[in-house]
């Protein structure tokens, strides 16, 4: 089996691109988290009830949607 010929000897002439250090996603420090509790917090939570919901069409649905996001919080 042939290996590629690769000459070790020669210096690299150009570099294509760069990786980054990207952010630890579990991190709870994040500045995302705290931004999506302020922005819970202002609107009042969550105001859609958990489960599976089911409508005839796509309209429907936008308009019950609307009407759950709209309705006053007790």
């Amino acid at each position: 089996m042939k290996r590629p010929f690769v000459n070790s000897e020669e210096p690299i002439e150009r570099v294509v691109g760069r990786r980054t250090k990207t952010s630890d996603p579990l991190s709870v420090s994040s500045s995302r988290r705290a931004d999506a509790i302020a922005w819970r917090e202002a609107f009042g939570g969550i105001r859609i009830r958990r489960g599976v919901y089911r409508f005839r069409t796509h309209e429907d649905a936008d308009e019950w949607l609307w009407k759950a996001i709209a309705r006053p919080t007790t």
